[in-house]
């Protein structure tokens, strides 16, 4: 019974490495073609061309804004602590809870922002990662595709 209970973390901490992982080996599900067959279109003057980032540039943009968020948080902490601090010194205790408040207000907001900023370009990436990978394990989005003849 002890075994079975190590291994029911030990599973479910794999199966979730295992999903998120999986965007790392996402890859486009067009295969470059030849330049010969390939045909360039480029925008007219007026029109400017919307260039998608990767599904892992994608996760890798919401990481650093997970960071980012952070940064300011603590940033923000700090300089609430530090007026706090300063205001204490001075005799000045109203003044000194006010800032240590508007320090960890400031706080709560840039992680929280930065954290779903972050998260949800995250999820946007490795949901795209997993369409293409869905699609080149069922075979879908094939244009050319081209059956033997079987009469012969």
């Amino acid at each position: 019974m002890k075994i079975r209970a190590k291994f029911t973390p030990i599973l479910a901490a794999a199966c979730m490495l295992a999903f998120l992982s999986l965007p790392g080996f996402a890859r486009p599900s067009d295969p470059p073609q030849d330049q010969q067959t390939t045909q360039t279109q480029f925008p007219q003057k007026g029109e400017q061309q919307k260039v998608e980032p990767s599904s892992g540039k994608e996760i890798g943009k919401g990481g650093e804004d997970v960071g980012k968020g952070a940064g300011k948080g603590a940033e923000s902490l700090g300089k609430g602590t530090a007026r706090a601090g300063g205001d204490l010194v001075t005799l000045h205790p109203g003044n000194a809870a006010a800032d240590l408040g508007k320090g960890a207000g400031g706080t709560a907001k840039d992680i929280g922002v930065g954290t779903g900023k972050g998260a949800a370009k995250i999820g946007k990436g490795s949901a795209r990662g997993i369409g293409r990978l869905g699609k080149k394990i069922v075979g879908k989005g094939k244009k050319n595709k081209k059956e033997p003849d079987v009469a012969e």
